[in-house]
């Protein structure tokens, strides 16, 4: 099974190691940490070239130290679906690239049974910024997208206009999924699909 996410415009790998990675992000480049990047970094005069390096405190978190002024936020491309991202204080930018993998395997499979006739109904618990959202929407799924951040759903909802799908079948739902989905069982609704992707700190 192929699991490879090859349709990327506007990102890519520059180089890993040291507990970093260096990213290219459409003409950003931002070095972030990593701690899976246990190796040395293999081109390590690409790191120079950095606009932005993220930084751990000893204290907890951490911060940005930016090396040229960077857009307060910039759209990326993976296939026909485009996404706003910007340096965060979490030192995340709002998308997780190596998602684009399992966008491909949904939009397979609802693609598949919708060509039979098929309607499929999908819920994203922890929906995030709408990466798999906006993946399955443009599959032709109905949608309900759910995450506890107002200021996350809000992203969604302009990840979805940016990908041309605002007319598409999609609900957000700024709520706690538990409470969410208790709530889904006592009025009886039922889906197709279920995409849960929580974050590792709760």
């Amino acid at each position: 099974m192929d699991i490879t996410a090859d349709r990327w415009k506007d990102y890519e790998i520059l180089d890993a190691g040291n507990g970093m990675k260096l990213e290219r992000w459409k003409d950003v480049i931002l070095s972030r940490p990593d701690p899976q990047a246990i190796w040395k970094p293999v081109r390590p005069e690409l790191w120079r070239r950095a606009d932005a390096r993220y930084s751990r405190s000893r204290s907890g978190g951490g911060s940005w130290s930016f090396y040229k002024t960077l857009p307060p936020k910039w759209t990326v491309q993976y296939d026909s679906l485009k996404f706003y991202v910007e340096p965060t204080g979490f030192k995340h930018t709002g998308l997780f690239p190596e998602q684009a993998a399992n966008w491909d395997w949904m939009r397979a499979m609802i693609s598949r049974r919708a060509a039979a006739g098929g309607s499929v109904k999908v819920l994203n618990l922890f929906g995030y910024t709408g990466g798999a959202t906006a993946a399955v929407s443009e599959a032709g799924a109905e949608v309900c997208h759910v995450d506890a951040s107002k200021g996350m759903v809000a992203r969604a909802r302009e990840n979805a206009v940016l990908s041309g799908l605002s007319g598409n079948r999609i609900r957000y739902i700024v709520d706690d999924a538990f409470k969410f989905v208790a709530r889904e069982l006592r009025r009886g609704n039922t889906y197709d699909a279920v995409i849960m992707d929580p974050p590792s700190y709760g």
